[in-house]
């Protein structure tokens, strides 16, 4: 399979780019633009991963940088905190890392925002890699410069806008993922079709057995798909000002789901169930055709996201989403559809209607109200 690059855009000016092919043997090539020579290298990855592919890894980083060592931590969404950034920061000083060395992060979403937080804080930012072996993190957390750890039970309440200087992409991994870590990709996916392209959304349609059963290609136009999506909507506004709120469809009723059931249910698995809580509440405003609220909620079904939620306090619920780091001067910012492809930014949902969304979701046939 052909390598494929994805530029990254900030300021009118080529930022970073990103790599798409099928192995790792390209990842050596990919990072030598970087001038490693004379620089160290850290590859950060959780227990898990490293024991499948860090060694692979670090033989892409030997050939071309003066030095390259791995940090390991226990693999668990429950080590993205402050703790975690702090043996991080530990291990780098020990090892003599200055301004000029380099952190990679080799695995999942977990991975990639707690390292880029520790590079853009460690000795006020040193450069980092991308190198997402999930899903989700190939077509969301990887890409756009958000970083972060969890602070107590609240997600990403800790971070910084800091881009990364390459995401290399090996959409072969995908084909040993785990069957739930796959479909909580797709709802990252299936997200990206519904805020910004129809024609995106249509062929996940068209392409689902494909994608389903990770034939390679299909694997390829996925992760490309989602990935052009991400760069036009960051590119547009990097520091999340405005427009690139929309990339949080499904997430202010996904985010606080995925607390009030204490983290059991996946990520994805929870932004698809914001998200067809969102499409829900934007066809009871006679906004989205029935149809494509329809349409949405057999896709999600299809990949293994859930389309019910039972035994939720809605109280919680509600309370975990007034606390949602997306809220703008008091008011929730909250992403409606005008239609498949089409999001926009709405700061009118109420409480009631958060709390009959919800309802919607504990009920076990979903068709809108109205």
């Amino acid at each position: 399979m052909s390598i494929e690059t994805i530029t990254v855009h900030r300021e009118g000016r080529p930022a970073y780019p990103i790599w798409l092919t099928d192995s790792f043997e390209d990842l050596t090539p990919a990072v030598s633009s970087l001038s490693l020579r004379e620089r160290k290298v850290c590859i950060v990855a959780d227990s898990h991963v490293a024991g499948l592919y860090l060694e692979q890894a670090l033989q892409a980083f030997r050939a071309v940088a003066g030095n390259s060592v791995s940090f390991v931590f226990p693999a668990g969404e429950e080590q993205k905190n402050l703790d975690t950034v702090k043996d991080l920061y530990g291990f780098l000083i020990r090892h003599s890392f200055d301004r000029k060395d380099v952190l990679a992060a080799l695995g999942g979403g977990v991975t990639g925002d707690l390292t880029g937080f520790a590079a853009s804080t460690y000795l006020r930012g040193i450069p980092f890699i991308q190198i997402p072996t999930t899903l989700l993190s190939q077509v969301d957390s990887s890409i756009g410069g958000k970083t972060g750890v969890d602070l107590d039970a609240y997600k990403n309440m800790v971070g910084a806008f800091y881009m990364p200087k390459l995401v290399y992409i090996n959409v072969s991994v995908l084909k040993s993922l785990p069957e739930e870590q796959f479909s909580s990709g797709m709802g990252e996916v299936i997200k990206h079709g519904c805020i910004r392209s129809a024609d995106y959304f249509d062929w996940l349609c068209g392409h689902r057995e494909a994608i389903k059963s990770r034939r390679p290609d299909a694997l390829m136009e996925t992760v490309k798909g989602s990935c052009l999506i991400k760069r036009a909507v960051v590119e547009e506004d990097p520091m999340e000002q405005g427009i690139r709120a929309v990339l949080n469809f499904g997430h202010t009723l996904g985010h606080a789901i995925e607390k009030e059931k204490n983290f059991t249910m996946s990520h994805g698995a929870c932004v698809g169930a914001g998200s067809l809580a969102a499409a829900w509440l934007s066809a009871k405003r006679g906004k989205l055709p029935r149809e494509d609220l329809q349409r949405l909620r057999d896709l999600l079904q299809y990949f293994g996201l859930p389309v019910t939620v039972s035994g939720l306090c809605e109280d919680a619920v509600l309370e975990a989403a007034a606390h949602d780091k997306k809220m703008d001067s008091g008011v929730l910012r909250f992403i409606l559809l005008n239609a498949i492809g089409d999001a926009y930014i709405d700061r009118t949902v109420t409480a009631q209607e958060m709390r009959e969304a919800l309802s919607f979701l504990a009920e076990e046939e979903a068709a809108p109200a109205g």
